[in-house]
């Protein structure tokens, strides 16, 4: 198996040096591969927990003991009318907030202009907001504006804002109105959520045209100038973008591995000669690598 886990730990914070490199990099390269986790969006202000979470779910904290937005969704809540006041308010505000997030626009000016694709756990449709290319990202781990069957009775995905924005706006005392439930129309058995969380999750049509497309962009790329951009992703997932990321820098002689994660900024030493980590936070960090391209424009 590649790597044994030895990993230098980057240098604190973000040096105007860390920036020419990342900035040189981005510069030279033919393509762009983003691997964006959950720190992407924390970075933008759209955090789980914390300040943001009291604003919106303190009747939730004090009735059920929940303290975040995450573990909120795992919570075994004993009737559906529970469930979907939760999750309808959790989507409004985390999928259906028109605000993109500053770092979502400065990357896209960063990377709009090159050969690029977005590789993204994030379910929260930051990267569309933004204006990114629809047929240029692949979100692995689903979408909050997508109902899936129960069961599920068959690979199909079903829109949701129009039955969020009616639960989000009908419930009261943390329940939705019983005709708002809603039921799967092939088979009948409760929606739930189209996120992965176990073998229930569902892999539409739209999800495996977007694994296809990052297949062939990889496909196209491997012997070109390519910079894999990791930006927020920690350890709950690694085996979807960072390990992949290690691996694919290590066997093209060309890539280049930059990570950028306040605090979890890392590079094996396979790799270490080709690898660029700023262990900041993300948003001041594309900001002020964008500020270097505006001055030196």
């Amino acid at each position: 198996m590649f790597l044994k886990m030895r990993t230098e730990r980057s240098t604190s914070g973000c040096s105007a040096n860390d920036i020419e490199k990342l900035r040189s990099a981005l510069g030279t390269a033919e393509a762009v591969i983003v691997g964006a986790g959950a720190g992407l969006s924390a970075s933008a202000g759209f955090a789980y927990s914390g300040e943001r979470f009291e604003k919106n779910f303190a009747d939730f904290k004090a009735e059920y003991g929940i303290t975040d937005m995450y573990s909120g969704g795992f919570y075994p809540f004993g009737t559906p009318e529970e469930y979907w006041a939760w999750w309808s308010r959790c989507i409004m505000i985390n999928r259906y907030d028109p605000d993109p997030g500053a770092p979502y626009t400065d990357l896209l000016k960063l990377i709009g202009d090159k050969d690029y694709f977005v590789l993204t756990t994030n379910v929260d449709h930051r990267f569309q907001l933004a204006g990114f290319d629809k047929k240029r990202l692949f979100y692995t781990q689903g979408d909050y504006g997508l109902f899936q069957c129960s069961k599920p009775c068959c690979n199909k995905t079903y829109d949701n804002e129009y039955t969020v924005r009616k639960m989000a706006a009908a419930q009261q005392d943390m329940k939705i109105p019983s005709g708002l439930v809603p039921y799967c129309p092939v088979c009948g058995a409760p929606m739930t959520m189209n996120l992965r969380a176990d073998d229930t999750f569902v892999q539409d049509e739209g999800w495996e045209l977007a694994a296809e497309r990052y297949s062939v962009f990889l496909r196209r790329h491997q012997n070109m100038r390519t910079l894999f951009l990791e930006l927020g992703t920690g350890y709950n997932t690694p085996g979807i973008i960072k390990f992949p990321f290690w691996q694919m820098t290590n066997e093209w002689k060309n890539a280049v591995y930059a990570c950028v994660n306040l605090g979890e900024a890392y590079a094996p030493e396979e790799i270490a000669k080709r690898s660029i980590c700023i262990n900041g936070d993300i948003s001041k960090t594309l900001k002020e690598l964008l500020n270097t391209y505006q001055n030196k424009g």
